[in-house]
């Protein structure tokens, strides 16, 4: 399989190339140990305070769901009725363990971590509370559940009925065995950061953006790439940084970066613009998490973006079909990973593919583990409901192997 990658370091070729090596001489070991056992595929919103996501939106109250502090780890909360809006490596498997070993963020050390880097411990300044919290199911008329889990969170004009039936849709693309890349991954706002573990506090001196592709969202886009290729999927994953020195004019500059890739690679079905939320207000932060096999992920919202005539998007419910295939196949496998998808009217250069979205990967408050390891779990995810969709191969091909 090729692998595409833009901008992709020397360092980084290097320990995967190890990687694979490592992979094929334990291949005969894995091989007599399958023949034993079969793998198993593994199977509310609380506020502190008015959270606030980038704009201002009103939401309306969800189910009960689990909430907590460093400091209170079990503490009561309000049931939510507060404003919330929408902001703007290979390794080994273990034999009960899909996910692809990546080594964790705060033990890398970016070879030019840039004009921004993430910031040391002794810069630290004890801001507002980070409140760790579950967002579980909501209720209300702009909210819909999907067949096989989670919901969409429609802010059109369009009926829930509409979308309902739409939704049942499978994505209006396919894919193939072939090395030509399927999948792009490219990053809006690039420098988007975390927190480097969980503590009670956040950084008061840290608008969480940092330069450092170890710490921002091109290490969340190369978790995701690394399980779509353990997969078996060629990906290209962009690195370029399109929200700094500047942040406005973002979404022009990664339009023309991902132009001319589309334009090359005509195979591309699949293009995810990944980005982080940022849930504050009232002093404090929401760190939206899930366990998931005994790990803390981060939570995950989609946005698919519709067009109300004004925005050039003819095709806006073919990508509508492929986020609620895919907020489906990540909730069966993750149950609660979730949070609705975001259907608004917004544009996030989703006019380019059928296959194109905009992912939340937690939010600033979140660490950066569990960003990375979310980043896992979407890119396992994503690979299974592409095998779902995949062309057959032909007989012909089929009678050579």
């Amino acid at each position: 399989m090729t692998r595409y990658r833009f901008r992709y370091s020397p360092k980084r070729r290097r320990i995967a190339s190890a990687a694979r090596l490592v992979l094929l001489l334990s291949l005969p070991l894995t091989a007599a140990c399958s023949v034993k056992a079969v793998p198993v595929i593994r199977d509310a919103v609380v506020s502190v305070g008015s959270l606030r996501v980038g704009g201002s939106e009103e939401v309306p109250a969800a189910e009960p769901s689990t909430t907590r502090s460093v400091r209170s780890e079990r503490a009561d909360a309000d049931l939510l009725q507060s404003s919330i809006t929408l902001s703007e490596g290979y390794g080994l498997a273990d034999e009960d363990d899909t996910t692809v070993k990546l080594i964790s963020p705060l033990d890398m050390v970016s070879r030019d971590a840039g004009p921004k880097p993430y910031p040391s411990e002794s810069e630290y300044a004890e801001g507002g509370d980070i409140v760790r919290t579950t967002y579980g199911t909501y209720s209300g008329t702009c909210f819909f559940d999907l067949a096989s889990g989670g919901q969409v969170n429609n802010k059109t004009e369009l009926p829930n009925e509409t979308l309902i039936a739409e939704s049942r849709c499978l994505p209006n693309f396919t894919v193939s065995d072939t090395d030509e890349p399927q999948i792009l991954i490219y990053h809006t706002h690039t420098t988007e950061s975390f927190e480097p573990y969980v503590r009670e506090k956040y950084d008061a001196n840290f608008n969480y953006r940092s330069t450092d592709d170890t710490k921002n969202m091109v290490m969340v886009g190369n978790a995701i790439q690394a399980e779509l290729e353990a997969a078996g999927y060629s990906v290209i994953h962009a690195t370029d940084i399109h929200d700094y020195p500047s942040y406005n004019g973002s979404y022009a500059r990664s339009r023309e970066t991902i132009l001319p890739i589309l334009e090359q690679y005509p195979s591309i079905k699949v293009a995810l613009d990944i980005h982080r939320d940022a849930i504050s207000g009232d002093g404090t932060a929401a760190q939206p998490y899930v366990d998931v096999n005994g790990k803390e992920a981060a939570q995950v919202m989609i946005i698919s973006g519709c067009d109300d005539g004004t925005l050039g998007m003819p095709d806006y419910m073919k990508n509508f079909h492929f986020a609620c295939c895919l907020q489906q196949q990540l909730e069966s496998d993750y149950e609660g990973l979730t949070r609705p998808i975001l259907f608004d009217y917004r544009h996030y250069n989703q006019d380019l593919t059928t296959g194109s979205l905009l992912i939340e990967v937690g939010s600033h408050c979140n660490t950066l583990d569990q960003a990375q390891y979310s980043g896992q779990l979407i890119g396992q995810s994503l690979s299974r409901l592409l095998d779902s969709i995949k062309e057959p191969k032909p007989q012909n091909e089929k009678k050579n192997k």
